[in-house]
């Protein structure tokens, strides 16, 4: 028999001793200042090399069993990453992709606690006919042990297979490898994976959410004259009712969704194309919209603000940037004018889905009556129709200091309203 004496000691030693090794960890893990801080910094080469991907692999094309291989760049890595960590985690990361290998820093930000208020990781992963492995992780200044590490990626593995995304991910992707400097990745595609993925960017209660504002769209719509419209008269009633809809529900949602419907509607497109249950929707009637008299201004506008309140406003910059561009190659040529509207709708799509105030607010000043003055700067005597040649000996080409010069009395006239302060 123990005695009771000694289970006295066991008890009294673990109260004290599993709390100090539980805090001394957490100082350890936890620090004041992140590793790696560094924005996603994207170019229009990055885009033009995603349309080519996108275009590649478009799924409209892909018979059933089609096997593709899509080949990553660890430049391209490294922004992807580090772009979907500062999205979606509050965070930065860096990749280096070495042969059959990688290596991994980030940094987190925590809620603000008496230890620090960031999670920096450091890791080496090797690649295996499975799952890759760690051959290294340290979290803030804590080694992890090896098999400590692995068996924590088999459970995270292991949560994420009852996801749909995960599954779809798991059958679809065949193989994966990492070779001179590249990340390979081979995939089969499959019938019905489509719908499956819109099911799962699109979930049975987002779609209701959708065909609210789509069917106040449509009854406002037929509620006014046949013929062109202004953007501005559409918009306070979309989301005088997104900030009805936002006393039971997220303001940032509600947003998103207000700016996906207005998008699709002014660049005459039909959400059918992405749920294919809309086809049973109430429809507006199609009518072109307008912005200072031009139907572009509100394409513009639109796909940027969708852009920056889904996607993050870096990133709907760029895409603008790269329009104008290719447009002064084969297009209408380049446009600062195209480029505020852009830029307005940025700036748009920040505020309705930056944080919950901030959607709130914006609710409130569009639904009380926004005029066309509030929503985009003035821009007629902003340069246009400069093809690239011309651009460029003009203002230097992207980056020169005249571009600049131009991009930031933009950015001045859009922070001038008040709308966007």
């Amino acid at each position: 028999m123990i005695p009771l004496r000694f289970l006295a000691y066991l008890f009294f030693t673990a109260a004290i001793t599993v709390p100090l090794a539980i805090g001394g960890a957490a100082y350890l893990a936890v620090a004041d200042q992140p590793t790696v801080n560094r924005a996603a910094e994207f170019t229009p080469a990055h885009i033009e090399r995603a349309k080519r991907i996108v275009e590649k692999n478009d799924p409209r094309t892909m018979k059933d069993g089609a096997v593709r291989t899509i080949a990553l760049s660890s430049e391209e890595v490294d922004l992807a990453l580090n772009y979907l960590a500062g999205r979606y985690a509050k965070g930065s990361s860096r990749v280096e992709l070495k042969p059959g290998a990688a290596t991994v820093a980030a940094s987190f930000e925590l809620p603000r606690t008496p230890l620090g208020r960031f999670v920096n990781l450091s890791a080496a992963l090797r690649e295996t006919a499975a799952l890759p492995v760690f051959d290294k992780l340290t979290v803030g200044r804590l080694p992890v042990p090896g098999w400590l590490a692995n068996a924590l990626l088999r459970s995270a593995v292991q949560w994420l297979s009852v996801r749909e995304d995960f599954r779809i991910a798991s059958e679809v992707i065949k193989k994966y490898s990492i070779a001179d400097g590249r990340l390979t990745v081979t995939y089969a595609w499959q019938r019905g994976i489509s719908d499956r993925i819109k099911a799962v960017l699109l979930p049975p209660g987002e779609q209701a959410r959708l065909k609210a504002y789509q069917t106040r769209l449509s009854e406002i719509s037929r509620q006014r004259p046949a013929g062109s419209a202004s953007l501005a008269d559409l918009m306070p009633a979309l989301f005088k009712l997104a900030a009805e809809r936002s006393a039971t529900s997220d303001p940032v949602a509600e947003n998103q969704a207000v700016i996906v419907v207005m998008t699709f509607f002014v660049n005459g497109k039909g959400l059918h194309a992405i749920i294919p249950a809309a086809r049973d929707w109430p429809s507006p009637p199609p009518r072109k919209i307008l912005l200072a008299g031009r139907d572009d201004f509100p394409k513009h506008f639109a796909i940027s603000a969708a852009l920056a309140a889904n996607a993050g406003a870096p990133l709907a910059d760029v895409i603008g940037l790269y329009k104008e561009v290719e447009d002064s190659r084969s297009g209408s040529g380049f446009s600062f004018a195209d480029l505020a509207a852009d830029r307005a709708g940025t700036r748009f799509g920040e505020l309705a889905a930056g944080s919950r105030e901030s959607a709130v607010k914006l609710q409130q000043q569009v639904a009380a009556g926004a005029r066309e003055a509030d929503i985009l700067p003035p821009v007629a005597d902003l340069p246009e129709s400069m093809a690239e040649a011309d651009f460029k000996r003009r203002f230097g080409g992207i980056g020169a200091p005249a571009y600049k010069s131009m991009v930031a009395d933009i950015e001045r006239r859009i922070a001038a309203l008040p709308l966007y302060r």
